[in-house]
Formats: C-alpha cells, sequence, structure tokens
C-alpha cells in the first residue's frame, strides 16, 4: 500500500520534493524588488533615445519629456532656463545653447606676413572704433626704414626718366644731323657731277688738259661715295621708330627695372602697415606698442552692424529644424530676449563647444551648428555683447 506522502506518478521509493515555503517567499520579494528597476531603466532609456512611438505620443498630448522638472533635459543640468521662456514651451520647440557673434564671425588683425622681427610702433584705433576694410589700424617699428627704401627707389626711378629723355633727344638729334650731312654730300655730288660735264665739253674743246678731266673724275667718284655714305648712316635712324632704336631701349628697360625695385619697396613698406580685413567695430585690442605682433592677432574685429547667432542643435533634434523658422534668443545674464530667424544649418556633426564651467558636463554630445540672423532691433541692443551665452528656442511649427 501507498503512504499518504507517495507520488504514484513516481517510481516506487522516489518522495517528491517539498518547497519550502520560506524560500517561495524570499523569492517573490526579489521579483517585487527588481519590477520597479527594471521599470525605471525603461523609461530612462525611452526619454533618451524617444523612439517614434513615443514621440508620436509626446505630440499628440502636447507634453514635454522633463516639462515638470525644474530644468528640461534638452540643456545641460547646470543651465537654468529662464521663466518666462519655461511657462511658453511647447513641444514641437527646439532647444540649445548658443552665442552671439558678428556678422561672418570676429576677425583677428595680425601682423602681415614677412613682418619678420618686428615690434610694434603705434596701434591706431581701440576698442569700439569704426573702421573700414584696407584702413591702417597699427605701424611697425620697420616703417621708417622700409619708407625710406621706397624713396630711394623713387629716386632712382627720377634717374631713369631723365636718362630716357637724354637718350631720346640724343638719338633725335643724330638723326637730324644724319639728314644735315646728307642734304650736304648730295649737293656736293650734284655740283662735282656740273663741274665734271662743264670739264668735259671743254676737254673735247681742247681747252682744257687731260689731268684736270681726271682730277673732276676723281672728285665727283668721291662726292657719290660721300652720298652713299651719308645714306647708311641716316638710314640707321630711320629704318626703325624712335622708341625701337637700341639705346632708347636700352634706357626704357632700365627704367622698367628702377620702377620694379619701387614696386618692390612699396610691397615691403606694406609689411610695416597692419590694415583692416574687414569693415567692422574693434572689439578687442590685444597687444601693446612695444610688443611682438601675436601670432593670434593684434586686435579683433566685427561687423557688429548685423549680429547673429551661433547655436548648437543636438543630432536627434536638427531633422526638425528648417531655414527661416523664428527663434527666441533668451540672455538670463542681461535680462533680455532677441528674436531671428535661422540662416543656414551646417552640415557638420561635431562635438558640443558651448557648455558650462562644470568639469562632468557632457562634453561629447554630437550637435549641428545652426546660425541664426537677428532682426534690426535685437541687433542693435546686441551690438555690444559678443560671446554672450544665451539659449536659443527654435520654433519648428510649420507656417501658417
Amino acid at each position: 500500500m501507498m503512504t499518504e506522502t507517495e507520488d504514484p506518478g513516481l517510481p516506487l521509493g522516489v518522495a517528491p520534493e517539498v518547497t519550502s515555503p520560506r524560500r517561495r517567499f524570499r523569492k517573490r520579494w526579489l521579483l517585487v524588488l527588481l519590477v520597479p528597476v527594471f521599470m525605471f531603466s525603461g523609461a530612462v532609456i525611452g526619454l533618451y533615445f524617444q523612439p517614434p512611438a513615443l514621440r508620436a505620443f509626446y505630440a499628440l498630448t502636447g507634453l514635454q519629456p522633463g516639462g515638470g522638472a525644474e530644468f528640461p533635459i534638452a540643456l545641460p543640468p547646470d543651465v537654468e532656463l529662464p521663466k518666462d521662456m519655461a511657462e511658453t514651451m511647447r513641444a514641437t520647440d527646439v532647444l540649445g545653447l548658443a552665442r552671439l557673434l558678428p556678422r561672418g564671425d570676429i576677425a583677428p588683425v595680425a601682423a602681415p606676413y614677412g613682418a619678420g622681427d618686428a615690434r610694434l610702433a603705434d596701434i591706431l584705433a581701440v576698442e569700439g572704433d569704426r573702421v573700414e576694410k584696407g584702413a591702417i589700424v597699427a605701424r611697425l617699428d620697420n616703417h621708417d626704414f622700409l619708407e625710406s627704401a621706397v624713396l630711394l627707389a623713387e629716386a632712382n626711378i627720377a634717374i631713369r626718366e631723365a636718362t630716357l629723355m637724354q637718350t631720346r633727344a640724343t638719338v633725335q638729334s643724330s638723326r637730324d644731323e644724319a639728314q644735315a650731312a646728307l642734304d650736304q654730300v648730295r649737293s656736293a655730288a650734284a655740283e662735282a657731277v656740273t663741274q665734271r660735264q662743264r670739264t668735259e665739253d671743254l676737254f673735247a674743246k681742247g681747252i682744257a688738259t687731260e689731268a684736270t678731266l681726271d682730277a673732276v673724275l676723281a672728285a665727283e667718284r668721291q662726292a657719290v661715295a660721300a652720298v652713299a655714305k651719308a645714306e647708311a648712316t641716316l638710314a640707321r635712324f630711320t629704318t626703325v621708330a624712335l622708341e625701337d632704336q637700341p639705346d632708347v631701349v636700352v634706357a626704357m628697360r632700365n627704367l622698367d627695372a628702377a620702377q620694379a625695385d619701387l614696386d618692390r619697396a612699396g610691397r615691403d613698406l606694406g609689411r610695416a602697415l597692419v590694415l583692416a580685413p574687414i569693415t567692422g567695430t574693434v572689439l578687442d585690442v590685444t597687444a601693446t606698442p612695444g610688443s611682438r605682433p601675436p601670432a593670434d592677432g593684434i586686435m579683433l574685429i566685427g561687423d557688429t552692424s548685423a549680429m547673429m547667432a551661433e547655436v548648437e542643435v543636438w543630432q536627434d533634434r536638427i531633422s526638425q529644424v528648417a531655414v527661416g523658422q523664428p527663434v527666441e534668443l533668451a540672455a538670463t545674464a542681461l535680462g533680455k530676449t532677441f528674436q531671428g530667424r535661422v540662416q543656414s544649418i551646417g552640415l557638420i556633426v561635431g562635438r558640443q563647444g558651448l557648455v558650462a564651467d562644470d568639469a562632468a558636463a557632457n562634453t561629447d554630445a554630437r550637435v549641428v551648428r545652426v546660425m541664426v540672423a537677428l532682426d534690426a532691433a535685437s541687433s542693435t541692443e546686441a551690438a555690444g555683447f559678443t560671446n554672450l551665452e544665451v539659449i536659443a528656442r527654435i520654433d519648428t511649427r510649420p507656417a501658417p
């Protein structure tokens, strides 16, 4: 007969394993503790990656991740969102840190190439000055030396110009002399021909001697040879134009060489002058007279007449941003808000650059830089705050 503890489905002599009620109690409590951990982990992962279904839920309900917290998750945790902006936040808004900058960014004014060991002699612009492109904003101490080289080259040019004028006059005079000499020998040759004809008539009548005739014939031949020589001399000046005469060409080439020396001296003198690369306002002067020009520039210039903002938008939100969308820029340090529109969207995804001073801040976030053009009123107010950190809110709602 079977005992009460024997299982009819088990072989004889094998008793079923008895589970302790205490062990079942411990497993249930362990499961209860793990469920909240799994739920919290899933919530964090869902909020971080935001799958399409979760995004659709937020868009439908109008809720925003982290909207009920003190800080929204779209910004670093140590950046406080202005109260007015937080109260008007929409689920479609895209947030990002930004900095104000002049149109075209800040242009450093560096010493010209080839300045060598020259030092700053004079700085001709101060902070706040409005300068035009190409204006002289600083002068190096080698200016006087290089200027003397320019004066010497100019004097050499004057000498070469006088030499050219003298050479032209000499060639023209030689040409006139050759023409006069030709006219003279031609006249003498004509007279010799007449004399020979008269002597031949007298010789035929027996009045002139043969010796006299021979002398007259020799004189005629000499006159003809003199004409040929004079014609050859004149031909040297008449076959080519005055400007193509060899002596004139040499003088002109010497003048060209002197002009090249002057041009080179002028370029060298330009290396002693520091020019403004753009039209704008001097934002900062980073050097003093007597010091060597810093490698990163003597001063900084920016066109503050049209201010912009460089916004860092996280890569998972950039698909919602488009050119022309309105942007609100909150400057918490000033208690002001600026307005603008998206002007361009960067093509490179890079590391986050606008972060707080907190050493533990996330600097590995991948962002896309978006350029925002401020409107006229906001640009005027922001003109004196280059590099000011602001919070940008981009309204990505479709235009009505």
